[in-house]
């Protein structure tokens, strides 16, 4: 699927939106995203070398699982991320470089979601963890108690 139909699942936009493409194999999302090299998060990460910081990994493996979310997010609702485990980064991810992702969702116990994914360039694992989500109404996330 294209950036426009992520679009349709995923609430990010702007420079948050991190997928180029998105596709599901059986219960496996499997996500694309090309590093351009002029994105925000390149700019002091680091000045003359830049590399692409483990956060933003994580979040291209989160918004790579939503896919297999769709069809239990109901209308104004929103995942959240709630936790991340077991993170390791094993290689650098550059400007230029694809970083494909291989995502699943090891259990559901709504409104929590828990999933497993890596990310990739070529056959270069780069970052692997396992991490979970709460599907929260979108009107919640603009409150503060």
């Amino acid at each position: 699927m294209t950036q426009e139909t992520i679009k349709e699942i995923l609430p990010h936009r702007d420079n948050m939106l991190l997928l180029d493409e998105l596709d599901r194999e059986e219960d496996v999302a499997l996500g694309k995203y090309r590093v351009r090299g002029d994105e925000w998060f390149l700019q002091g990460h680091f000045p003359g070398a830049p590399v692409v910081p483990g956060v933003i990994l994580c979040e291209i493996l989160a918004q790579s699982v939503c896919i297999l979310l769709k069809d239990a997010i109901p209308e104004g609702c929103i995942p959240m991320y709630t936790s991340m485990k077991n993170v390791r980064f094993r290689a650098p991810v550059l400007p230029g470089d694809t970083v494909q992702t291989r995502c699943r969702i090891t259990r559901a116990k709504p409104p929590f979601y828990f999933a497993e994914g890596s990310g990739y360039v070529g056959e270069t694992l780069c970052v692997k963890a396992e991490f979970s989500f709460a599907v929260t109404e979108r009107d919640l996330c603009s409150q503060r108690s």
